[in-house]
């Protein structure tokens, strides 16, 4: 597993002048050389830094910034459909995140995701998928969630799962209980489970059950922690962390850390 700093800053000596017809040339170039390169089939993104953002800004509430990270995420998404991508897991809300936030800037947010799923339902032809416990949800979110994965159960284009009530731990202890709920169900005593018990097992049963880990995983706002995020899927994925809070992302940031993936060797296990 490689885990290097990135920093959302130019790259020395590639710094473009200006941010308008110079930089989408500069842009273009780095899409160009991923042309023939091996490419994340499955990017994972910590979403990090919209209240921080809001903050920084002197916005009267954290809402804004949550508001501008949910314009972003559509954005971020289309840079993936664009350059192919299939898989794209973003980690919107916790199961922590449920008890210790402030009513007020929970309600905003639960508001803010449900609008989000059901917008990007809506989209292309974009698969979407609730990845997390509904357990703690409000009714109104669970429900959109659902109305937005059954919606779009039959699309072919790219795959987005929206981690919401997500916690890692909490998934891979729900994995286990699926896994000796169903054993018993099936007439199974501990001692056969124990014969069949496997990684392999234990991953069909994971909230992402049938999907390819992912390759690479980003986080923004300069935090370098996976905060409880995919911890069974991400053991050989490989890490990027931005400087840049969440709505400040540029897409010559996503390529970068897709160049950067394209680039090194990836080890498993050591």
């Amino acid at each position: 597993m490689t885990n290097r700093r990135r920093l959302s800053e130019d790259d020395a000596g590639e710094t473009p002048v200006g941010r308008g017809f110079l930089y989408g040339l500069y842009q273009n170039r780095i899409r160009r050389g991923l042309a023939g390169l091996e490419l994340p089939h499955h990017v994972a993104m910590i979403v990090d830094g919209n209240r921080r953002w809001a903050k920084q800004r002197m916005l009267e509430t954290a809402a804004h910034g949550h508001r501008a990270g949910a314009a972003k995420i559509r954005e971020f998404l289309t840079w993936c459909d664009d350059l192919g991508i299939r898989v794209v897991t973003l980690y919107l809300l916790s199961s922590d995140n449920l008890t210790n936030r402030e009513d007020e800037e929970l309600t905003a947010l639960v508001d803010i995701i449900a609008d989000l799923a059901d917008d990007l339902s809506k989209f292309r032809d974009w698969r979407v998928q609730h990845v997390g416990s509904t357990d703690g949800l409000p009714e109104r979110l669970a429900a959109t969630l659902a109305e937005a994965e059954r919606s779009t159960a039959g699309h072919s284009g790219l795959h987005v799962n929206l981690a919401v009530g997500y916690g890692g731990r909490r998934e891979i202890a729900d994995a286990m209980r699926s896994i000796v709920h169903q054993h018993g169900a099936d007439g199974g005593t501990i001692d056969d489970l124990a014969d069949v018990l496997t990684p392999e097992l234990i991953a069909e049963h994971l909230y992402t059950g049938g999907q390819p880990d992912p390759d690479l995983v980003i986080r923004t706002s300069g935090e370098q922690r996976l905060s409880d995020f995919m911890l069974w899927q991400s053991a050989h994925s490989e890490f990027y962390f931005v400087e840049a809070f969440y709505p400040d992302l540029r897409e010559v940031d996503f390529l970068r850390a897709v160049r950067d993936y394209a680039a090194r060797h990836r080890r498993y296990g050591g």
